[in-house]
Parts: structure tokens; sequence; C-alpha cells
């Protein structure tokens, strides 16, 4: 059977950089403090849209082109667009169906739009990969990340308003009989902080019949202690490793939900994976949501850190809360 591989990863990402010291004193003046949040979330900078003119979709858009250009191929090579947000632009018509004029796709190519909120592209990627192992039809896809949370965020709000950052990412998948590709794959899911986070904060039903008032597009963000995510996701990567008989110390990168840092380093230390392994971008980048485990994957190839046939590890964790982790032969 052929292996479905990451033929390429690109990126894309805001050319308005902002350091910790501009959120400290926008949170200074209402009072709150915030320096010990930003140093045990690892913050340093982050990049945000400062302008009418980009959204999601236009981050997804540059993130597409970025890795079309670099993998020497056009729109109509493509044989299935996916694309993940959690803050699409549009809802009708699917970004995906958008994406695919921007790219001049070909009329065969399929489209799909994803949302598994902070899960949603490695899920995405996940799900790709199988339905293509499954059609013969599909000999490459593009699945695109790209979330713009902040005009979602409460300005009161810290972790959101200062935690998060904009960017996108796109790898073009193709089948390949002389390659591995995605191994195996697992999902856990526990209700327990189900509405923590929610948005719109009045669902699109009520916004539909009682119009849009100051604050009621915004994410309705119940605090919680996000570290209950970590045995999940220890659980679930040794369960998966195992059964792929894979043994931790063969991971060559471990590209995690870049919320927390120390949850990435929990989650490392108790699957038994070296810290240096873990590969953190939320210093530069904030956390940029669906996207961040290949923003970190994008880093590790990037910088040298995985070669062709290394294994890499991906895990993440959504709204509500849903784990998934993903291991591959890159």
């Amino acid at each position: 059977m052929a292996g479905i591989r990451i033929r390429d990863i690109a990126i894309y990402h805001p050319s308005n950089k902002i350091g910790n010291d501009f959120y400290i004193k926008h949170f200074d003046d209402r009072g709150i403090e915030i320096r010990g949040l930003l140093a045990a979330l690892g913050r340093e900078t982050r990049y945000s849209i400062d302008n009418e003119d980009e959204n999601a979709l236009t981050m997804g858009f540059e993130a597409a082109s970025n890795v079309l250009e670099q993998a020497g191929l056009a729109g109509e090579d493509i044989d299935l667009i996916a694309f993940s947000s959690q803050t699409p632009e549009y809802i009708i018509p699917t970004n995906s169906v958008i994406m695919h004029r921007l790219i001049n796709a070909a009329s065969h190519t399929i489209c799909i739009d994803s949302n598994a909120n902070c899960t949603g592209m490695t899920a995405a990627f996940e799900q790709v990969s199988r339905q293509m192992m499954a059609n013969p039809r599909i000999r490459r896809a593009l699945v695109i990340g790209s979330d713009h949370i902040l005009p979602h965020a409460d300005r009161n709000n810290p972790v959101y308003y200062a935690g998060f950052g904009d960017a996108a990412a796109a790898v073009i998948l193709e089948r390949d009989e002389n390659a591995v590709g995605l191994i195996d794959s697992i999902y856990q899911t526990d209700t327990c902080v189900l509405y923590n986070s929610v948005f719109p904060a009045e669902g699109l039903a009520k916004l539909g019949t009682k119009g849009i008032a100051p604050g009621e597009f915004n994410v309705e963000f119940t605090p919680f202690d996000d570290s209950i995510c970590v045995d999940a996701a220890v659980e679930s990567i040794k369960t998966l490793l195992a059964d792929s008989d894979i043994a931790p110390e063969s991971i060559k990168a471990a590209c995690f939900s870049q919320l927390s840092l120390p949850n990435i380093l929990s989650v490392a230390e108790k699957v038994g994976i070296d810290s240096s392994v873990a590969v953190y971008v939320g210093d530069e980048f904030g956390y940029t949501s669906t996207s961040s485990p290949f923003i970190a994957l994008h880093k590790a190839v990037s910088t040298g850190q995985i070669e062709r046939g290394d294994k890499v590890l991906f895990w993440t964790v959504g709204g509500g809360m849903q784990n998934i982790a993903v291991v591959i032969e890159y």
C-alpha cells in the first residue's frame, strides 16, 4: 500500500510583531497582573493582523501559495483542498471552495472545510491522509490551517488577548509508493470542560434573530486548569506508540499544542521523550490555535531537526475537550 507523506510545508504570518510589553501595559491599566501568566505560558512575541485586508482566509491563501511555489506545483495539481479554521471568514460558501478559485484548482478537486477547534489542522491532516489511502483518485492534497482569534478575544481576558497570535500553515500530502507517511492516530474525548470556551457566546441562531451587540461575537471563556489535558495526552500517546511498536526515544520531533510550554514539557517527560525533541514556537508566534503543531513542524524541518525517514509525533487538544495524537514517518 502506498504511503501518504508530507511533500512540503510552509507557513505565513502577518508582519506586525508585538512583544509582551504591549499586553503588560494593556492589562496593568486595567489592574490585571499578567507577567506570571506570560512567563508560565512561555510567551515573548506574537504576530497580529493590524489591517482590514487580512483574515484567516487570506493568511491561509498566503500559506497555500507559499507551499505550492515551494513544491513547484500549481492549483490544478491538487486533488483535495481541506481548510481548517475555527474562525472561518465565511460559512457560505466554504473557505475551501474560495481557496479553490484563488489557487485555480481543477474541476475534479474535492473541497472540504474542517472545524475541530484547536485540533482542527491535525485532525484534518489525519482524516485526509486516511481518505487518500482509500481513494486512489486523490494523489495530492492541500491541507491548510488558519485562525484569526484576536477580533473575537475579550480585551479583558489575558489568556485569549495576550496569549494568542495570528498565523497559518499549509502542507501538501502526496501518495508515494516508497514512503510510509502516516503510521497511526488516536483520539480521546472528555467533555468535562465542554462549555469553558464558547463562540459565538450566544450561538448563531440568536445572532441571526437579535443582531450583534458589542461583545456578543467574542469568545466566552471560563478559566480552568489546562493541565488536565496532560494525563489524557500521555495515555493516548503511550497507547499509540505501543500499538505501533515505536520506542519514545525514536521520535525525532514532538510537535505538540503550543498553548502552554509547561504542558509540552510535562507530556514529553511522562511519555519518555527528551525535552530537546519537543519543538516550541509559542515564544515567537504565541498560540496560533489550529496551525500550532504544524508551525512547530515547520521549525523542525527548516532547522534540520528532522530529515526524511524520521518519526514525528503530533499531539494537540481542542475545546470541549478532544485530544488527538498522530505519529508519522516524515
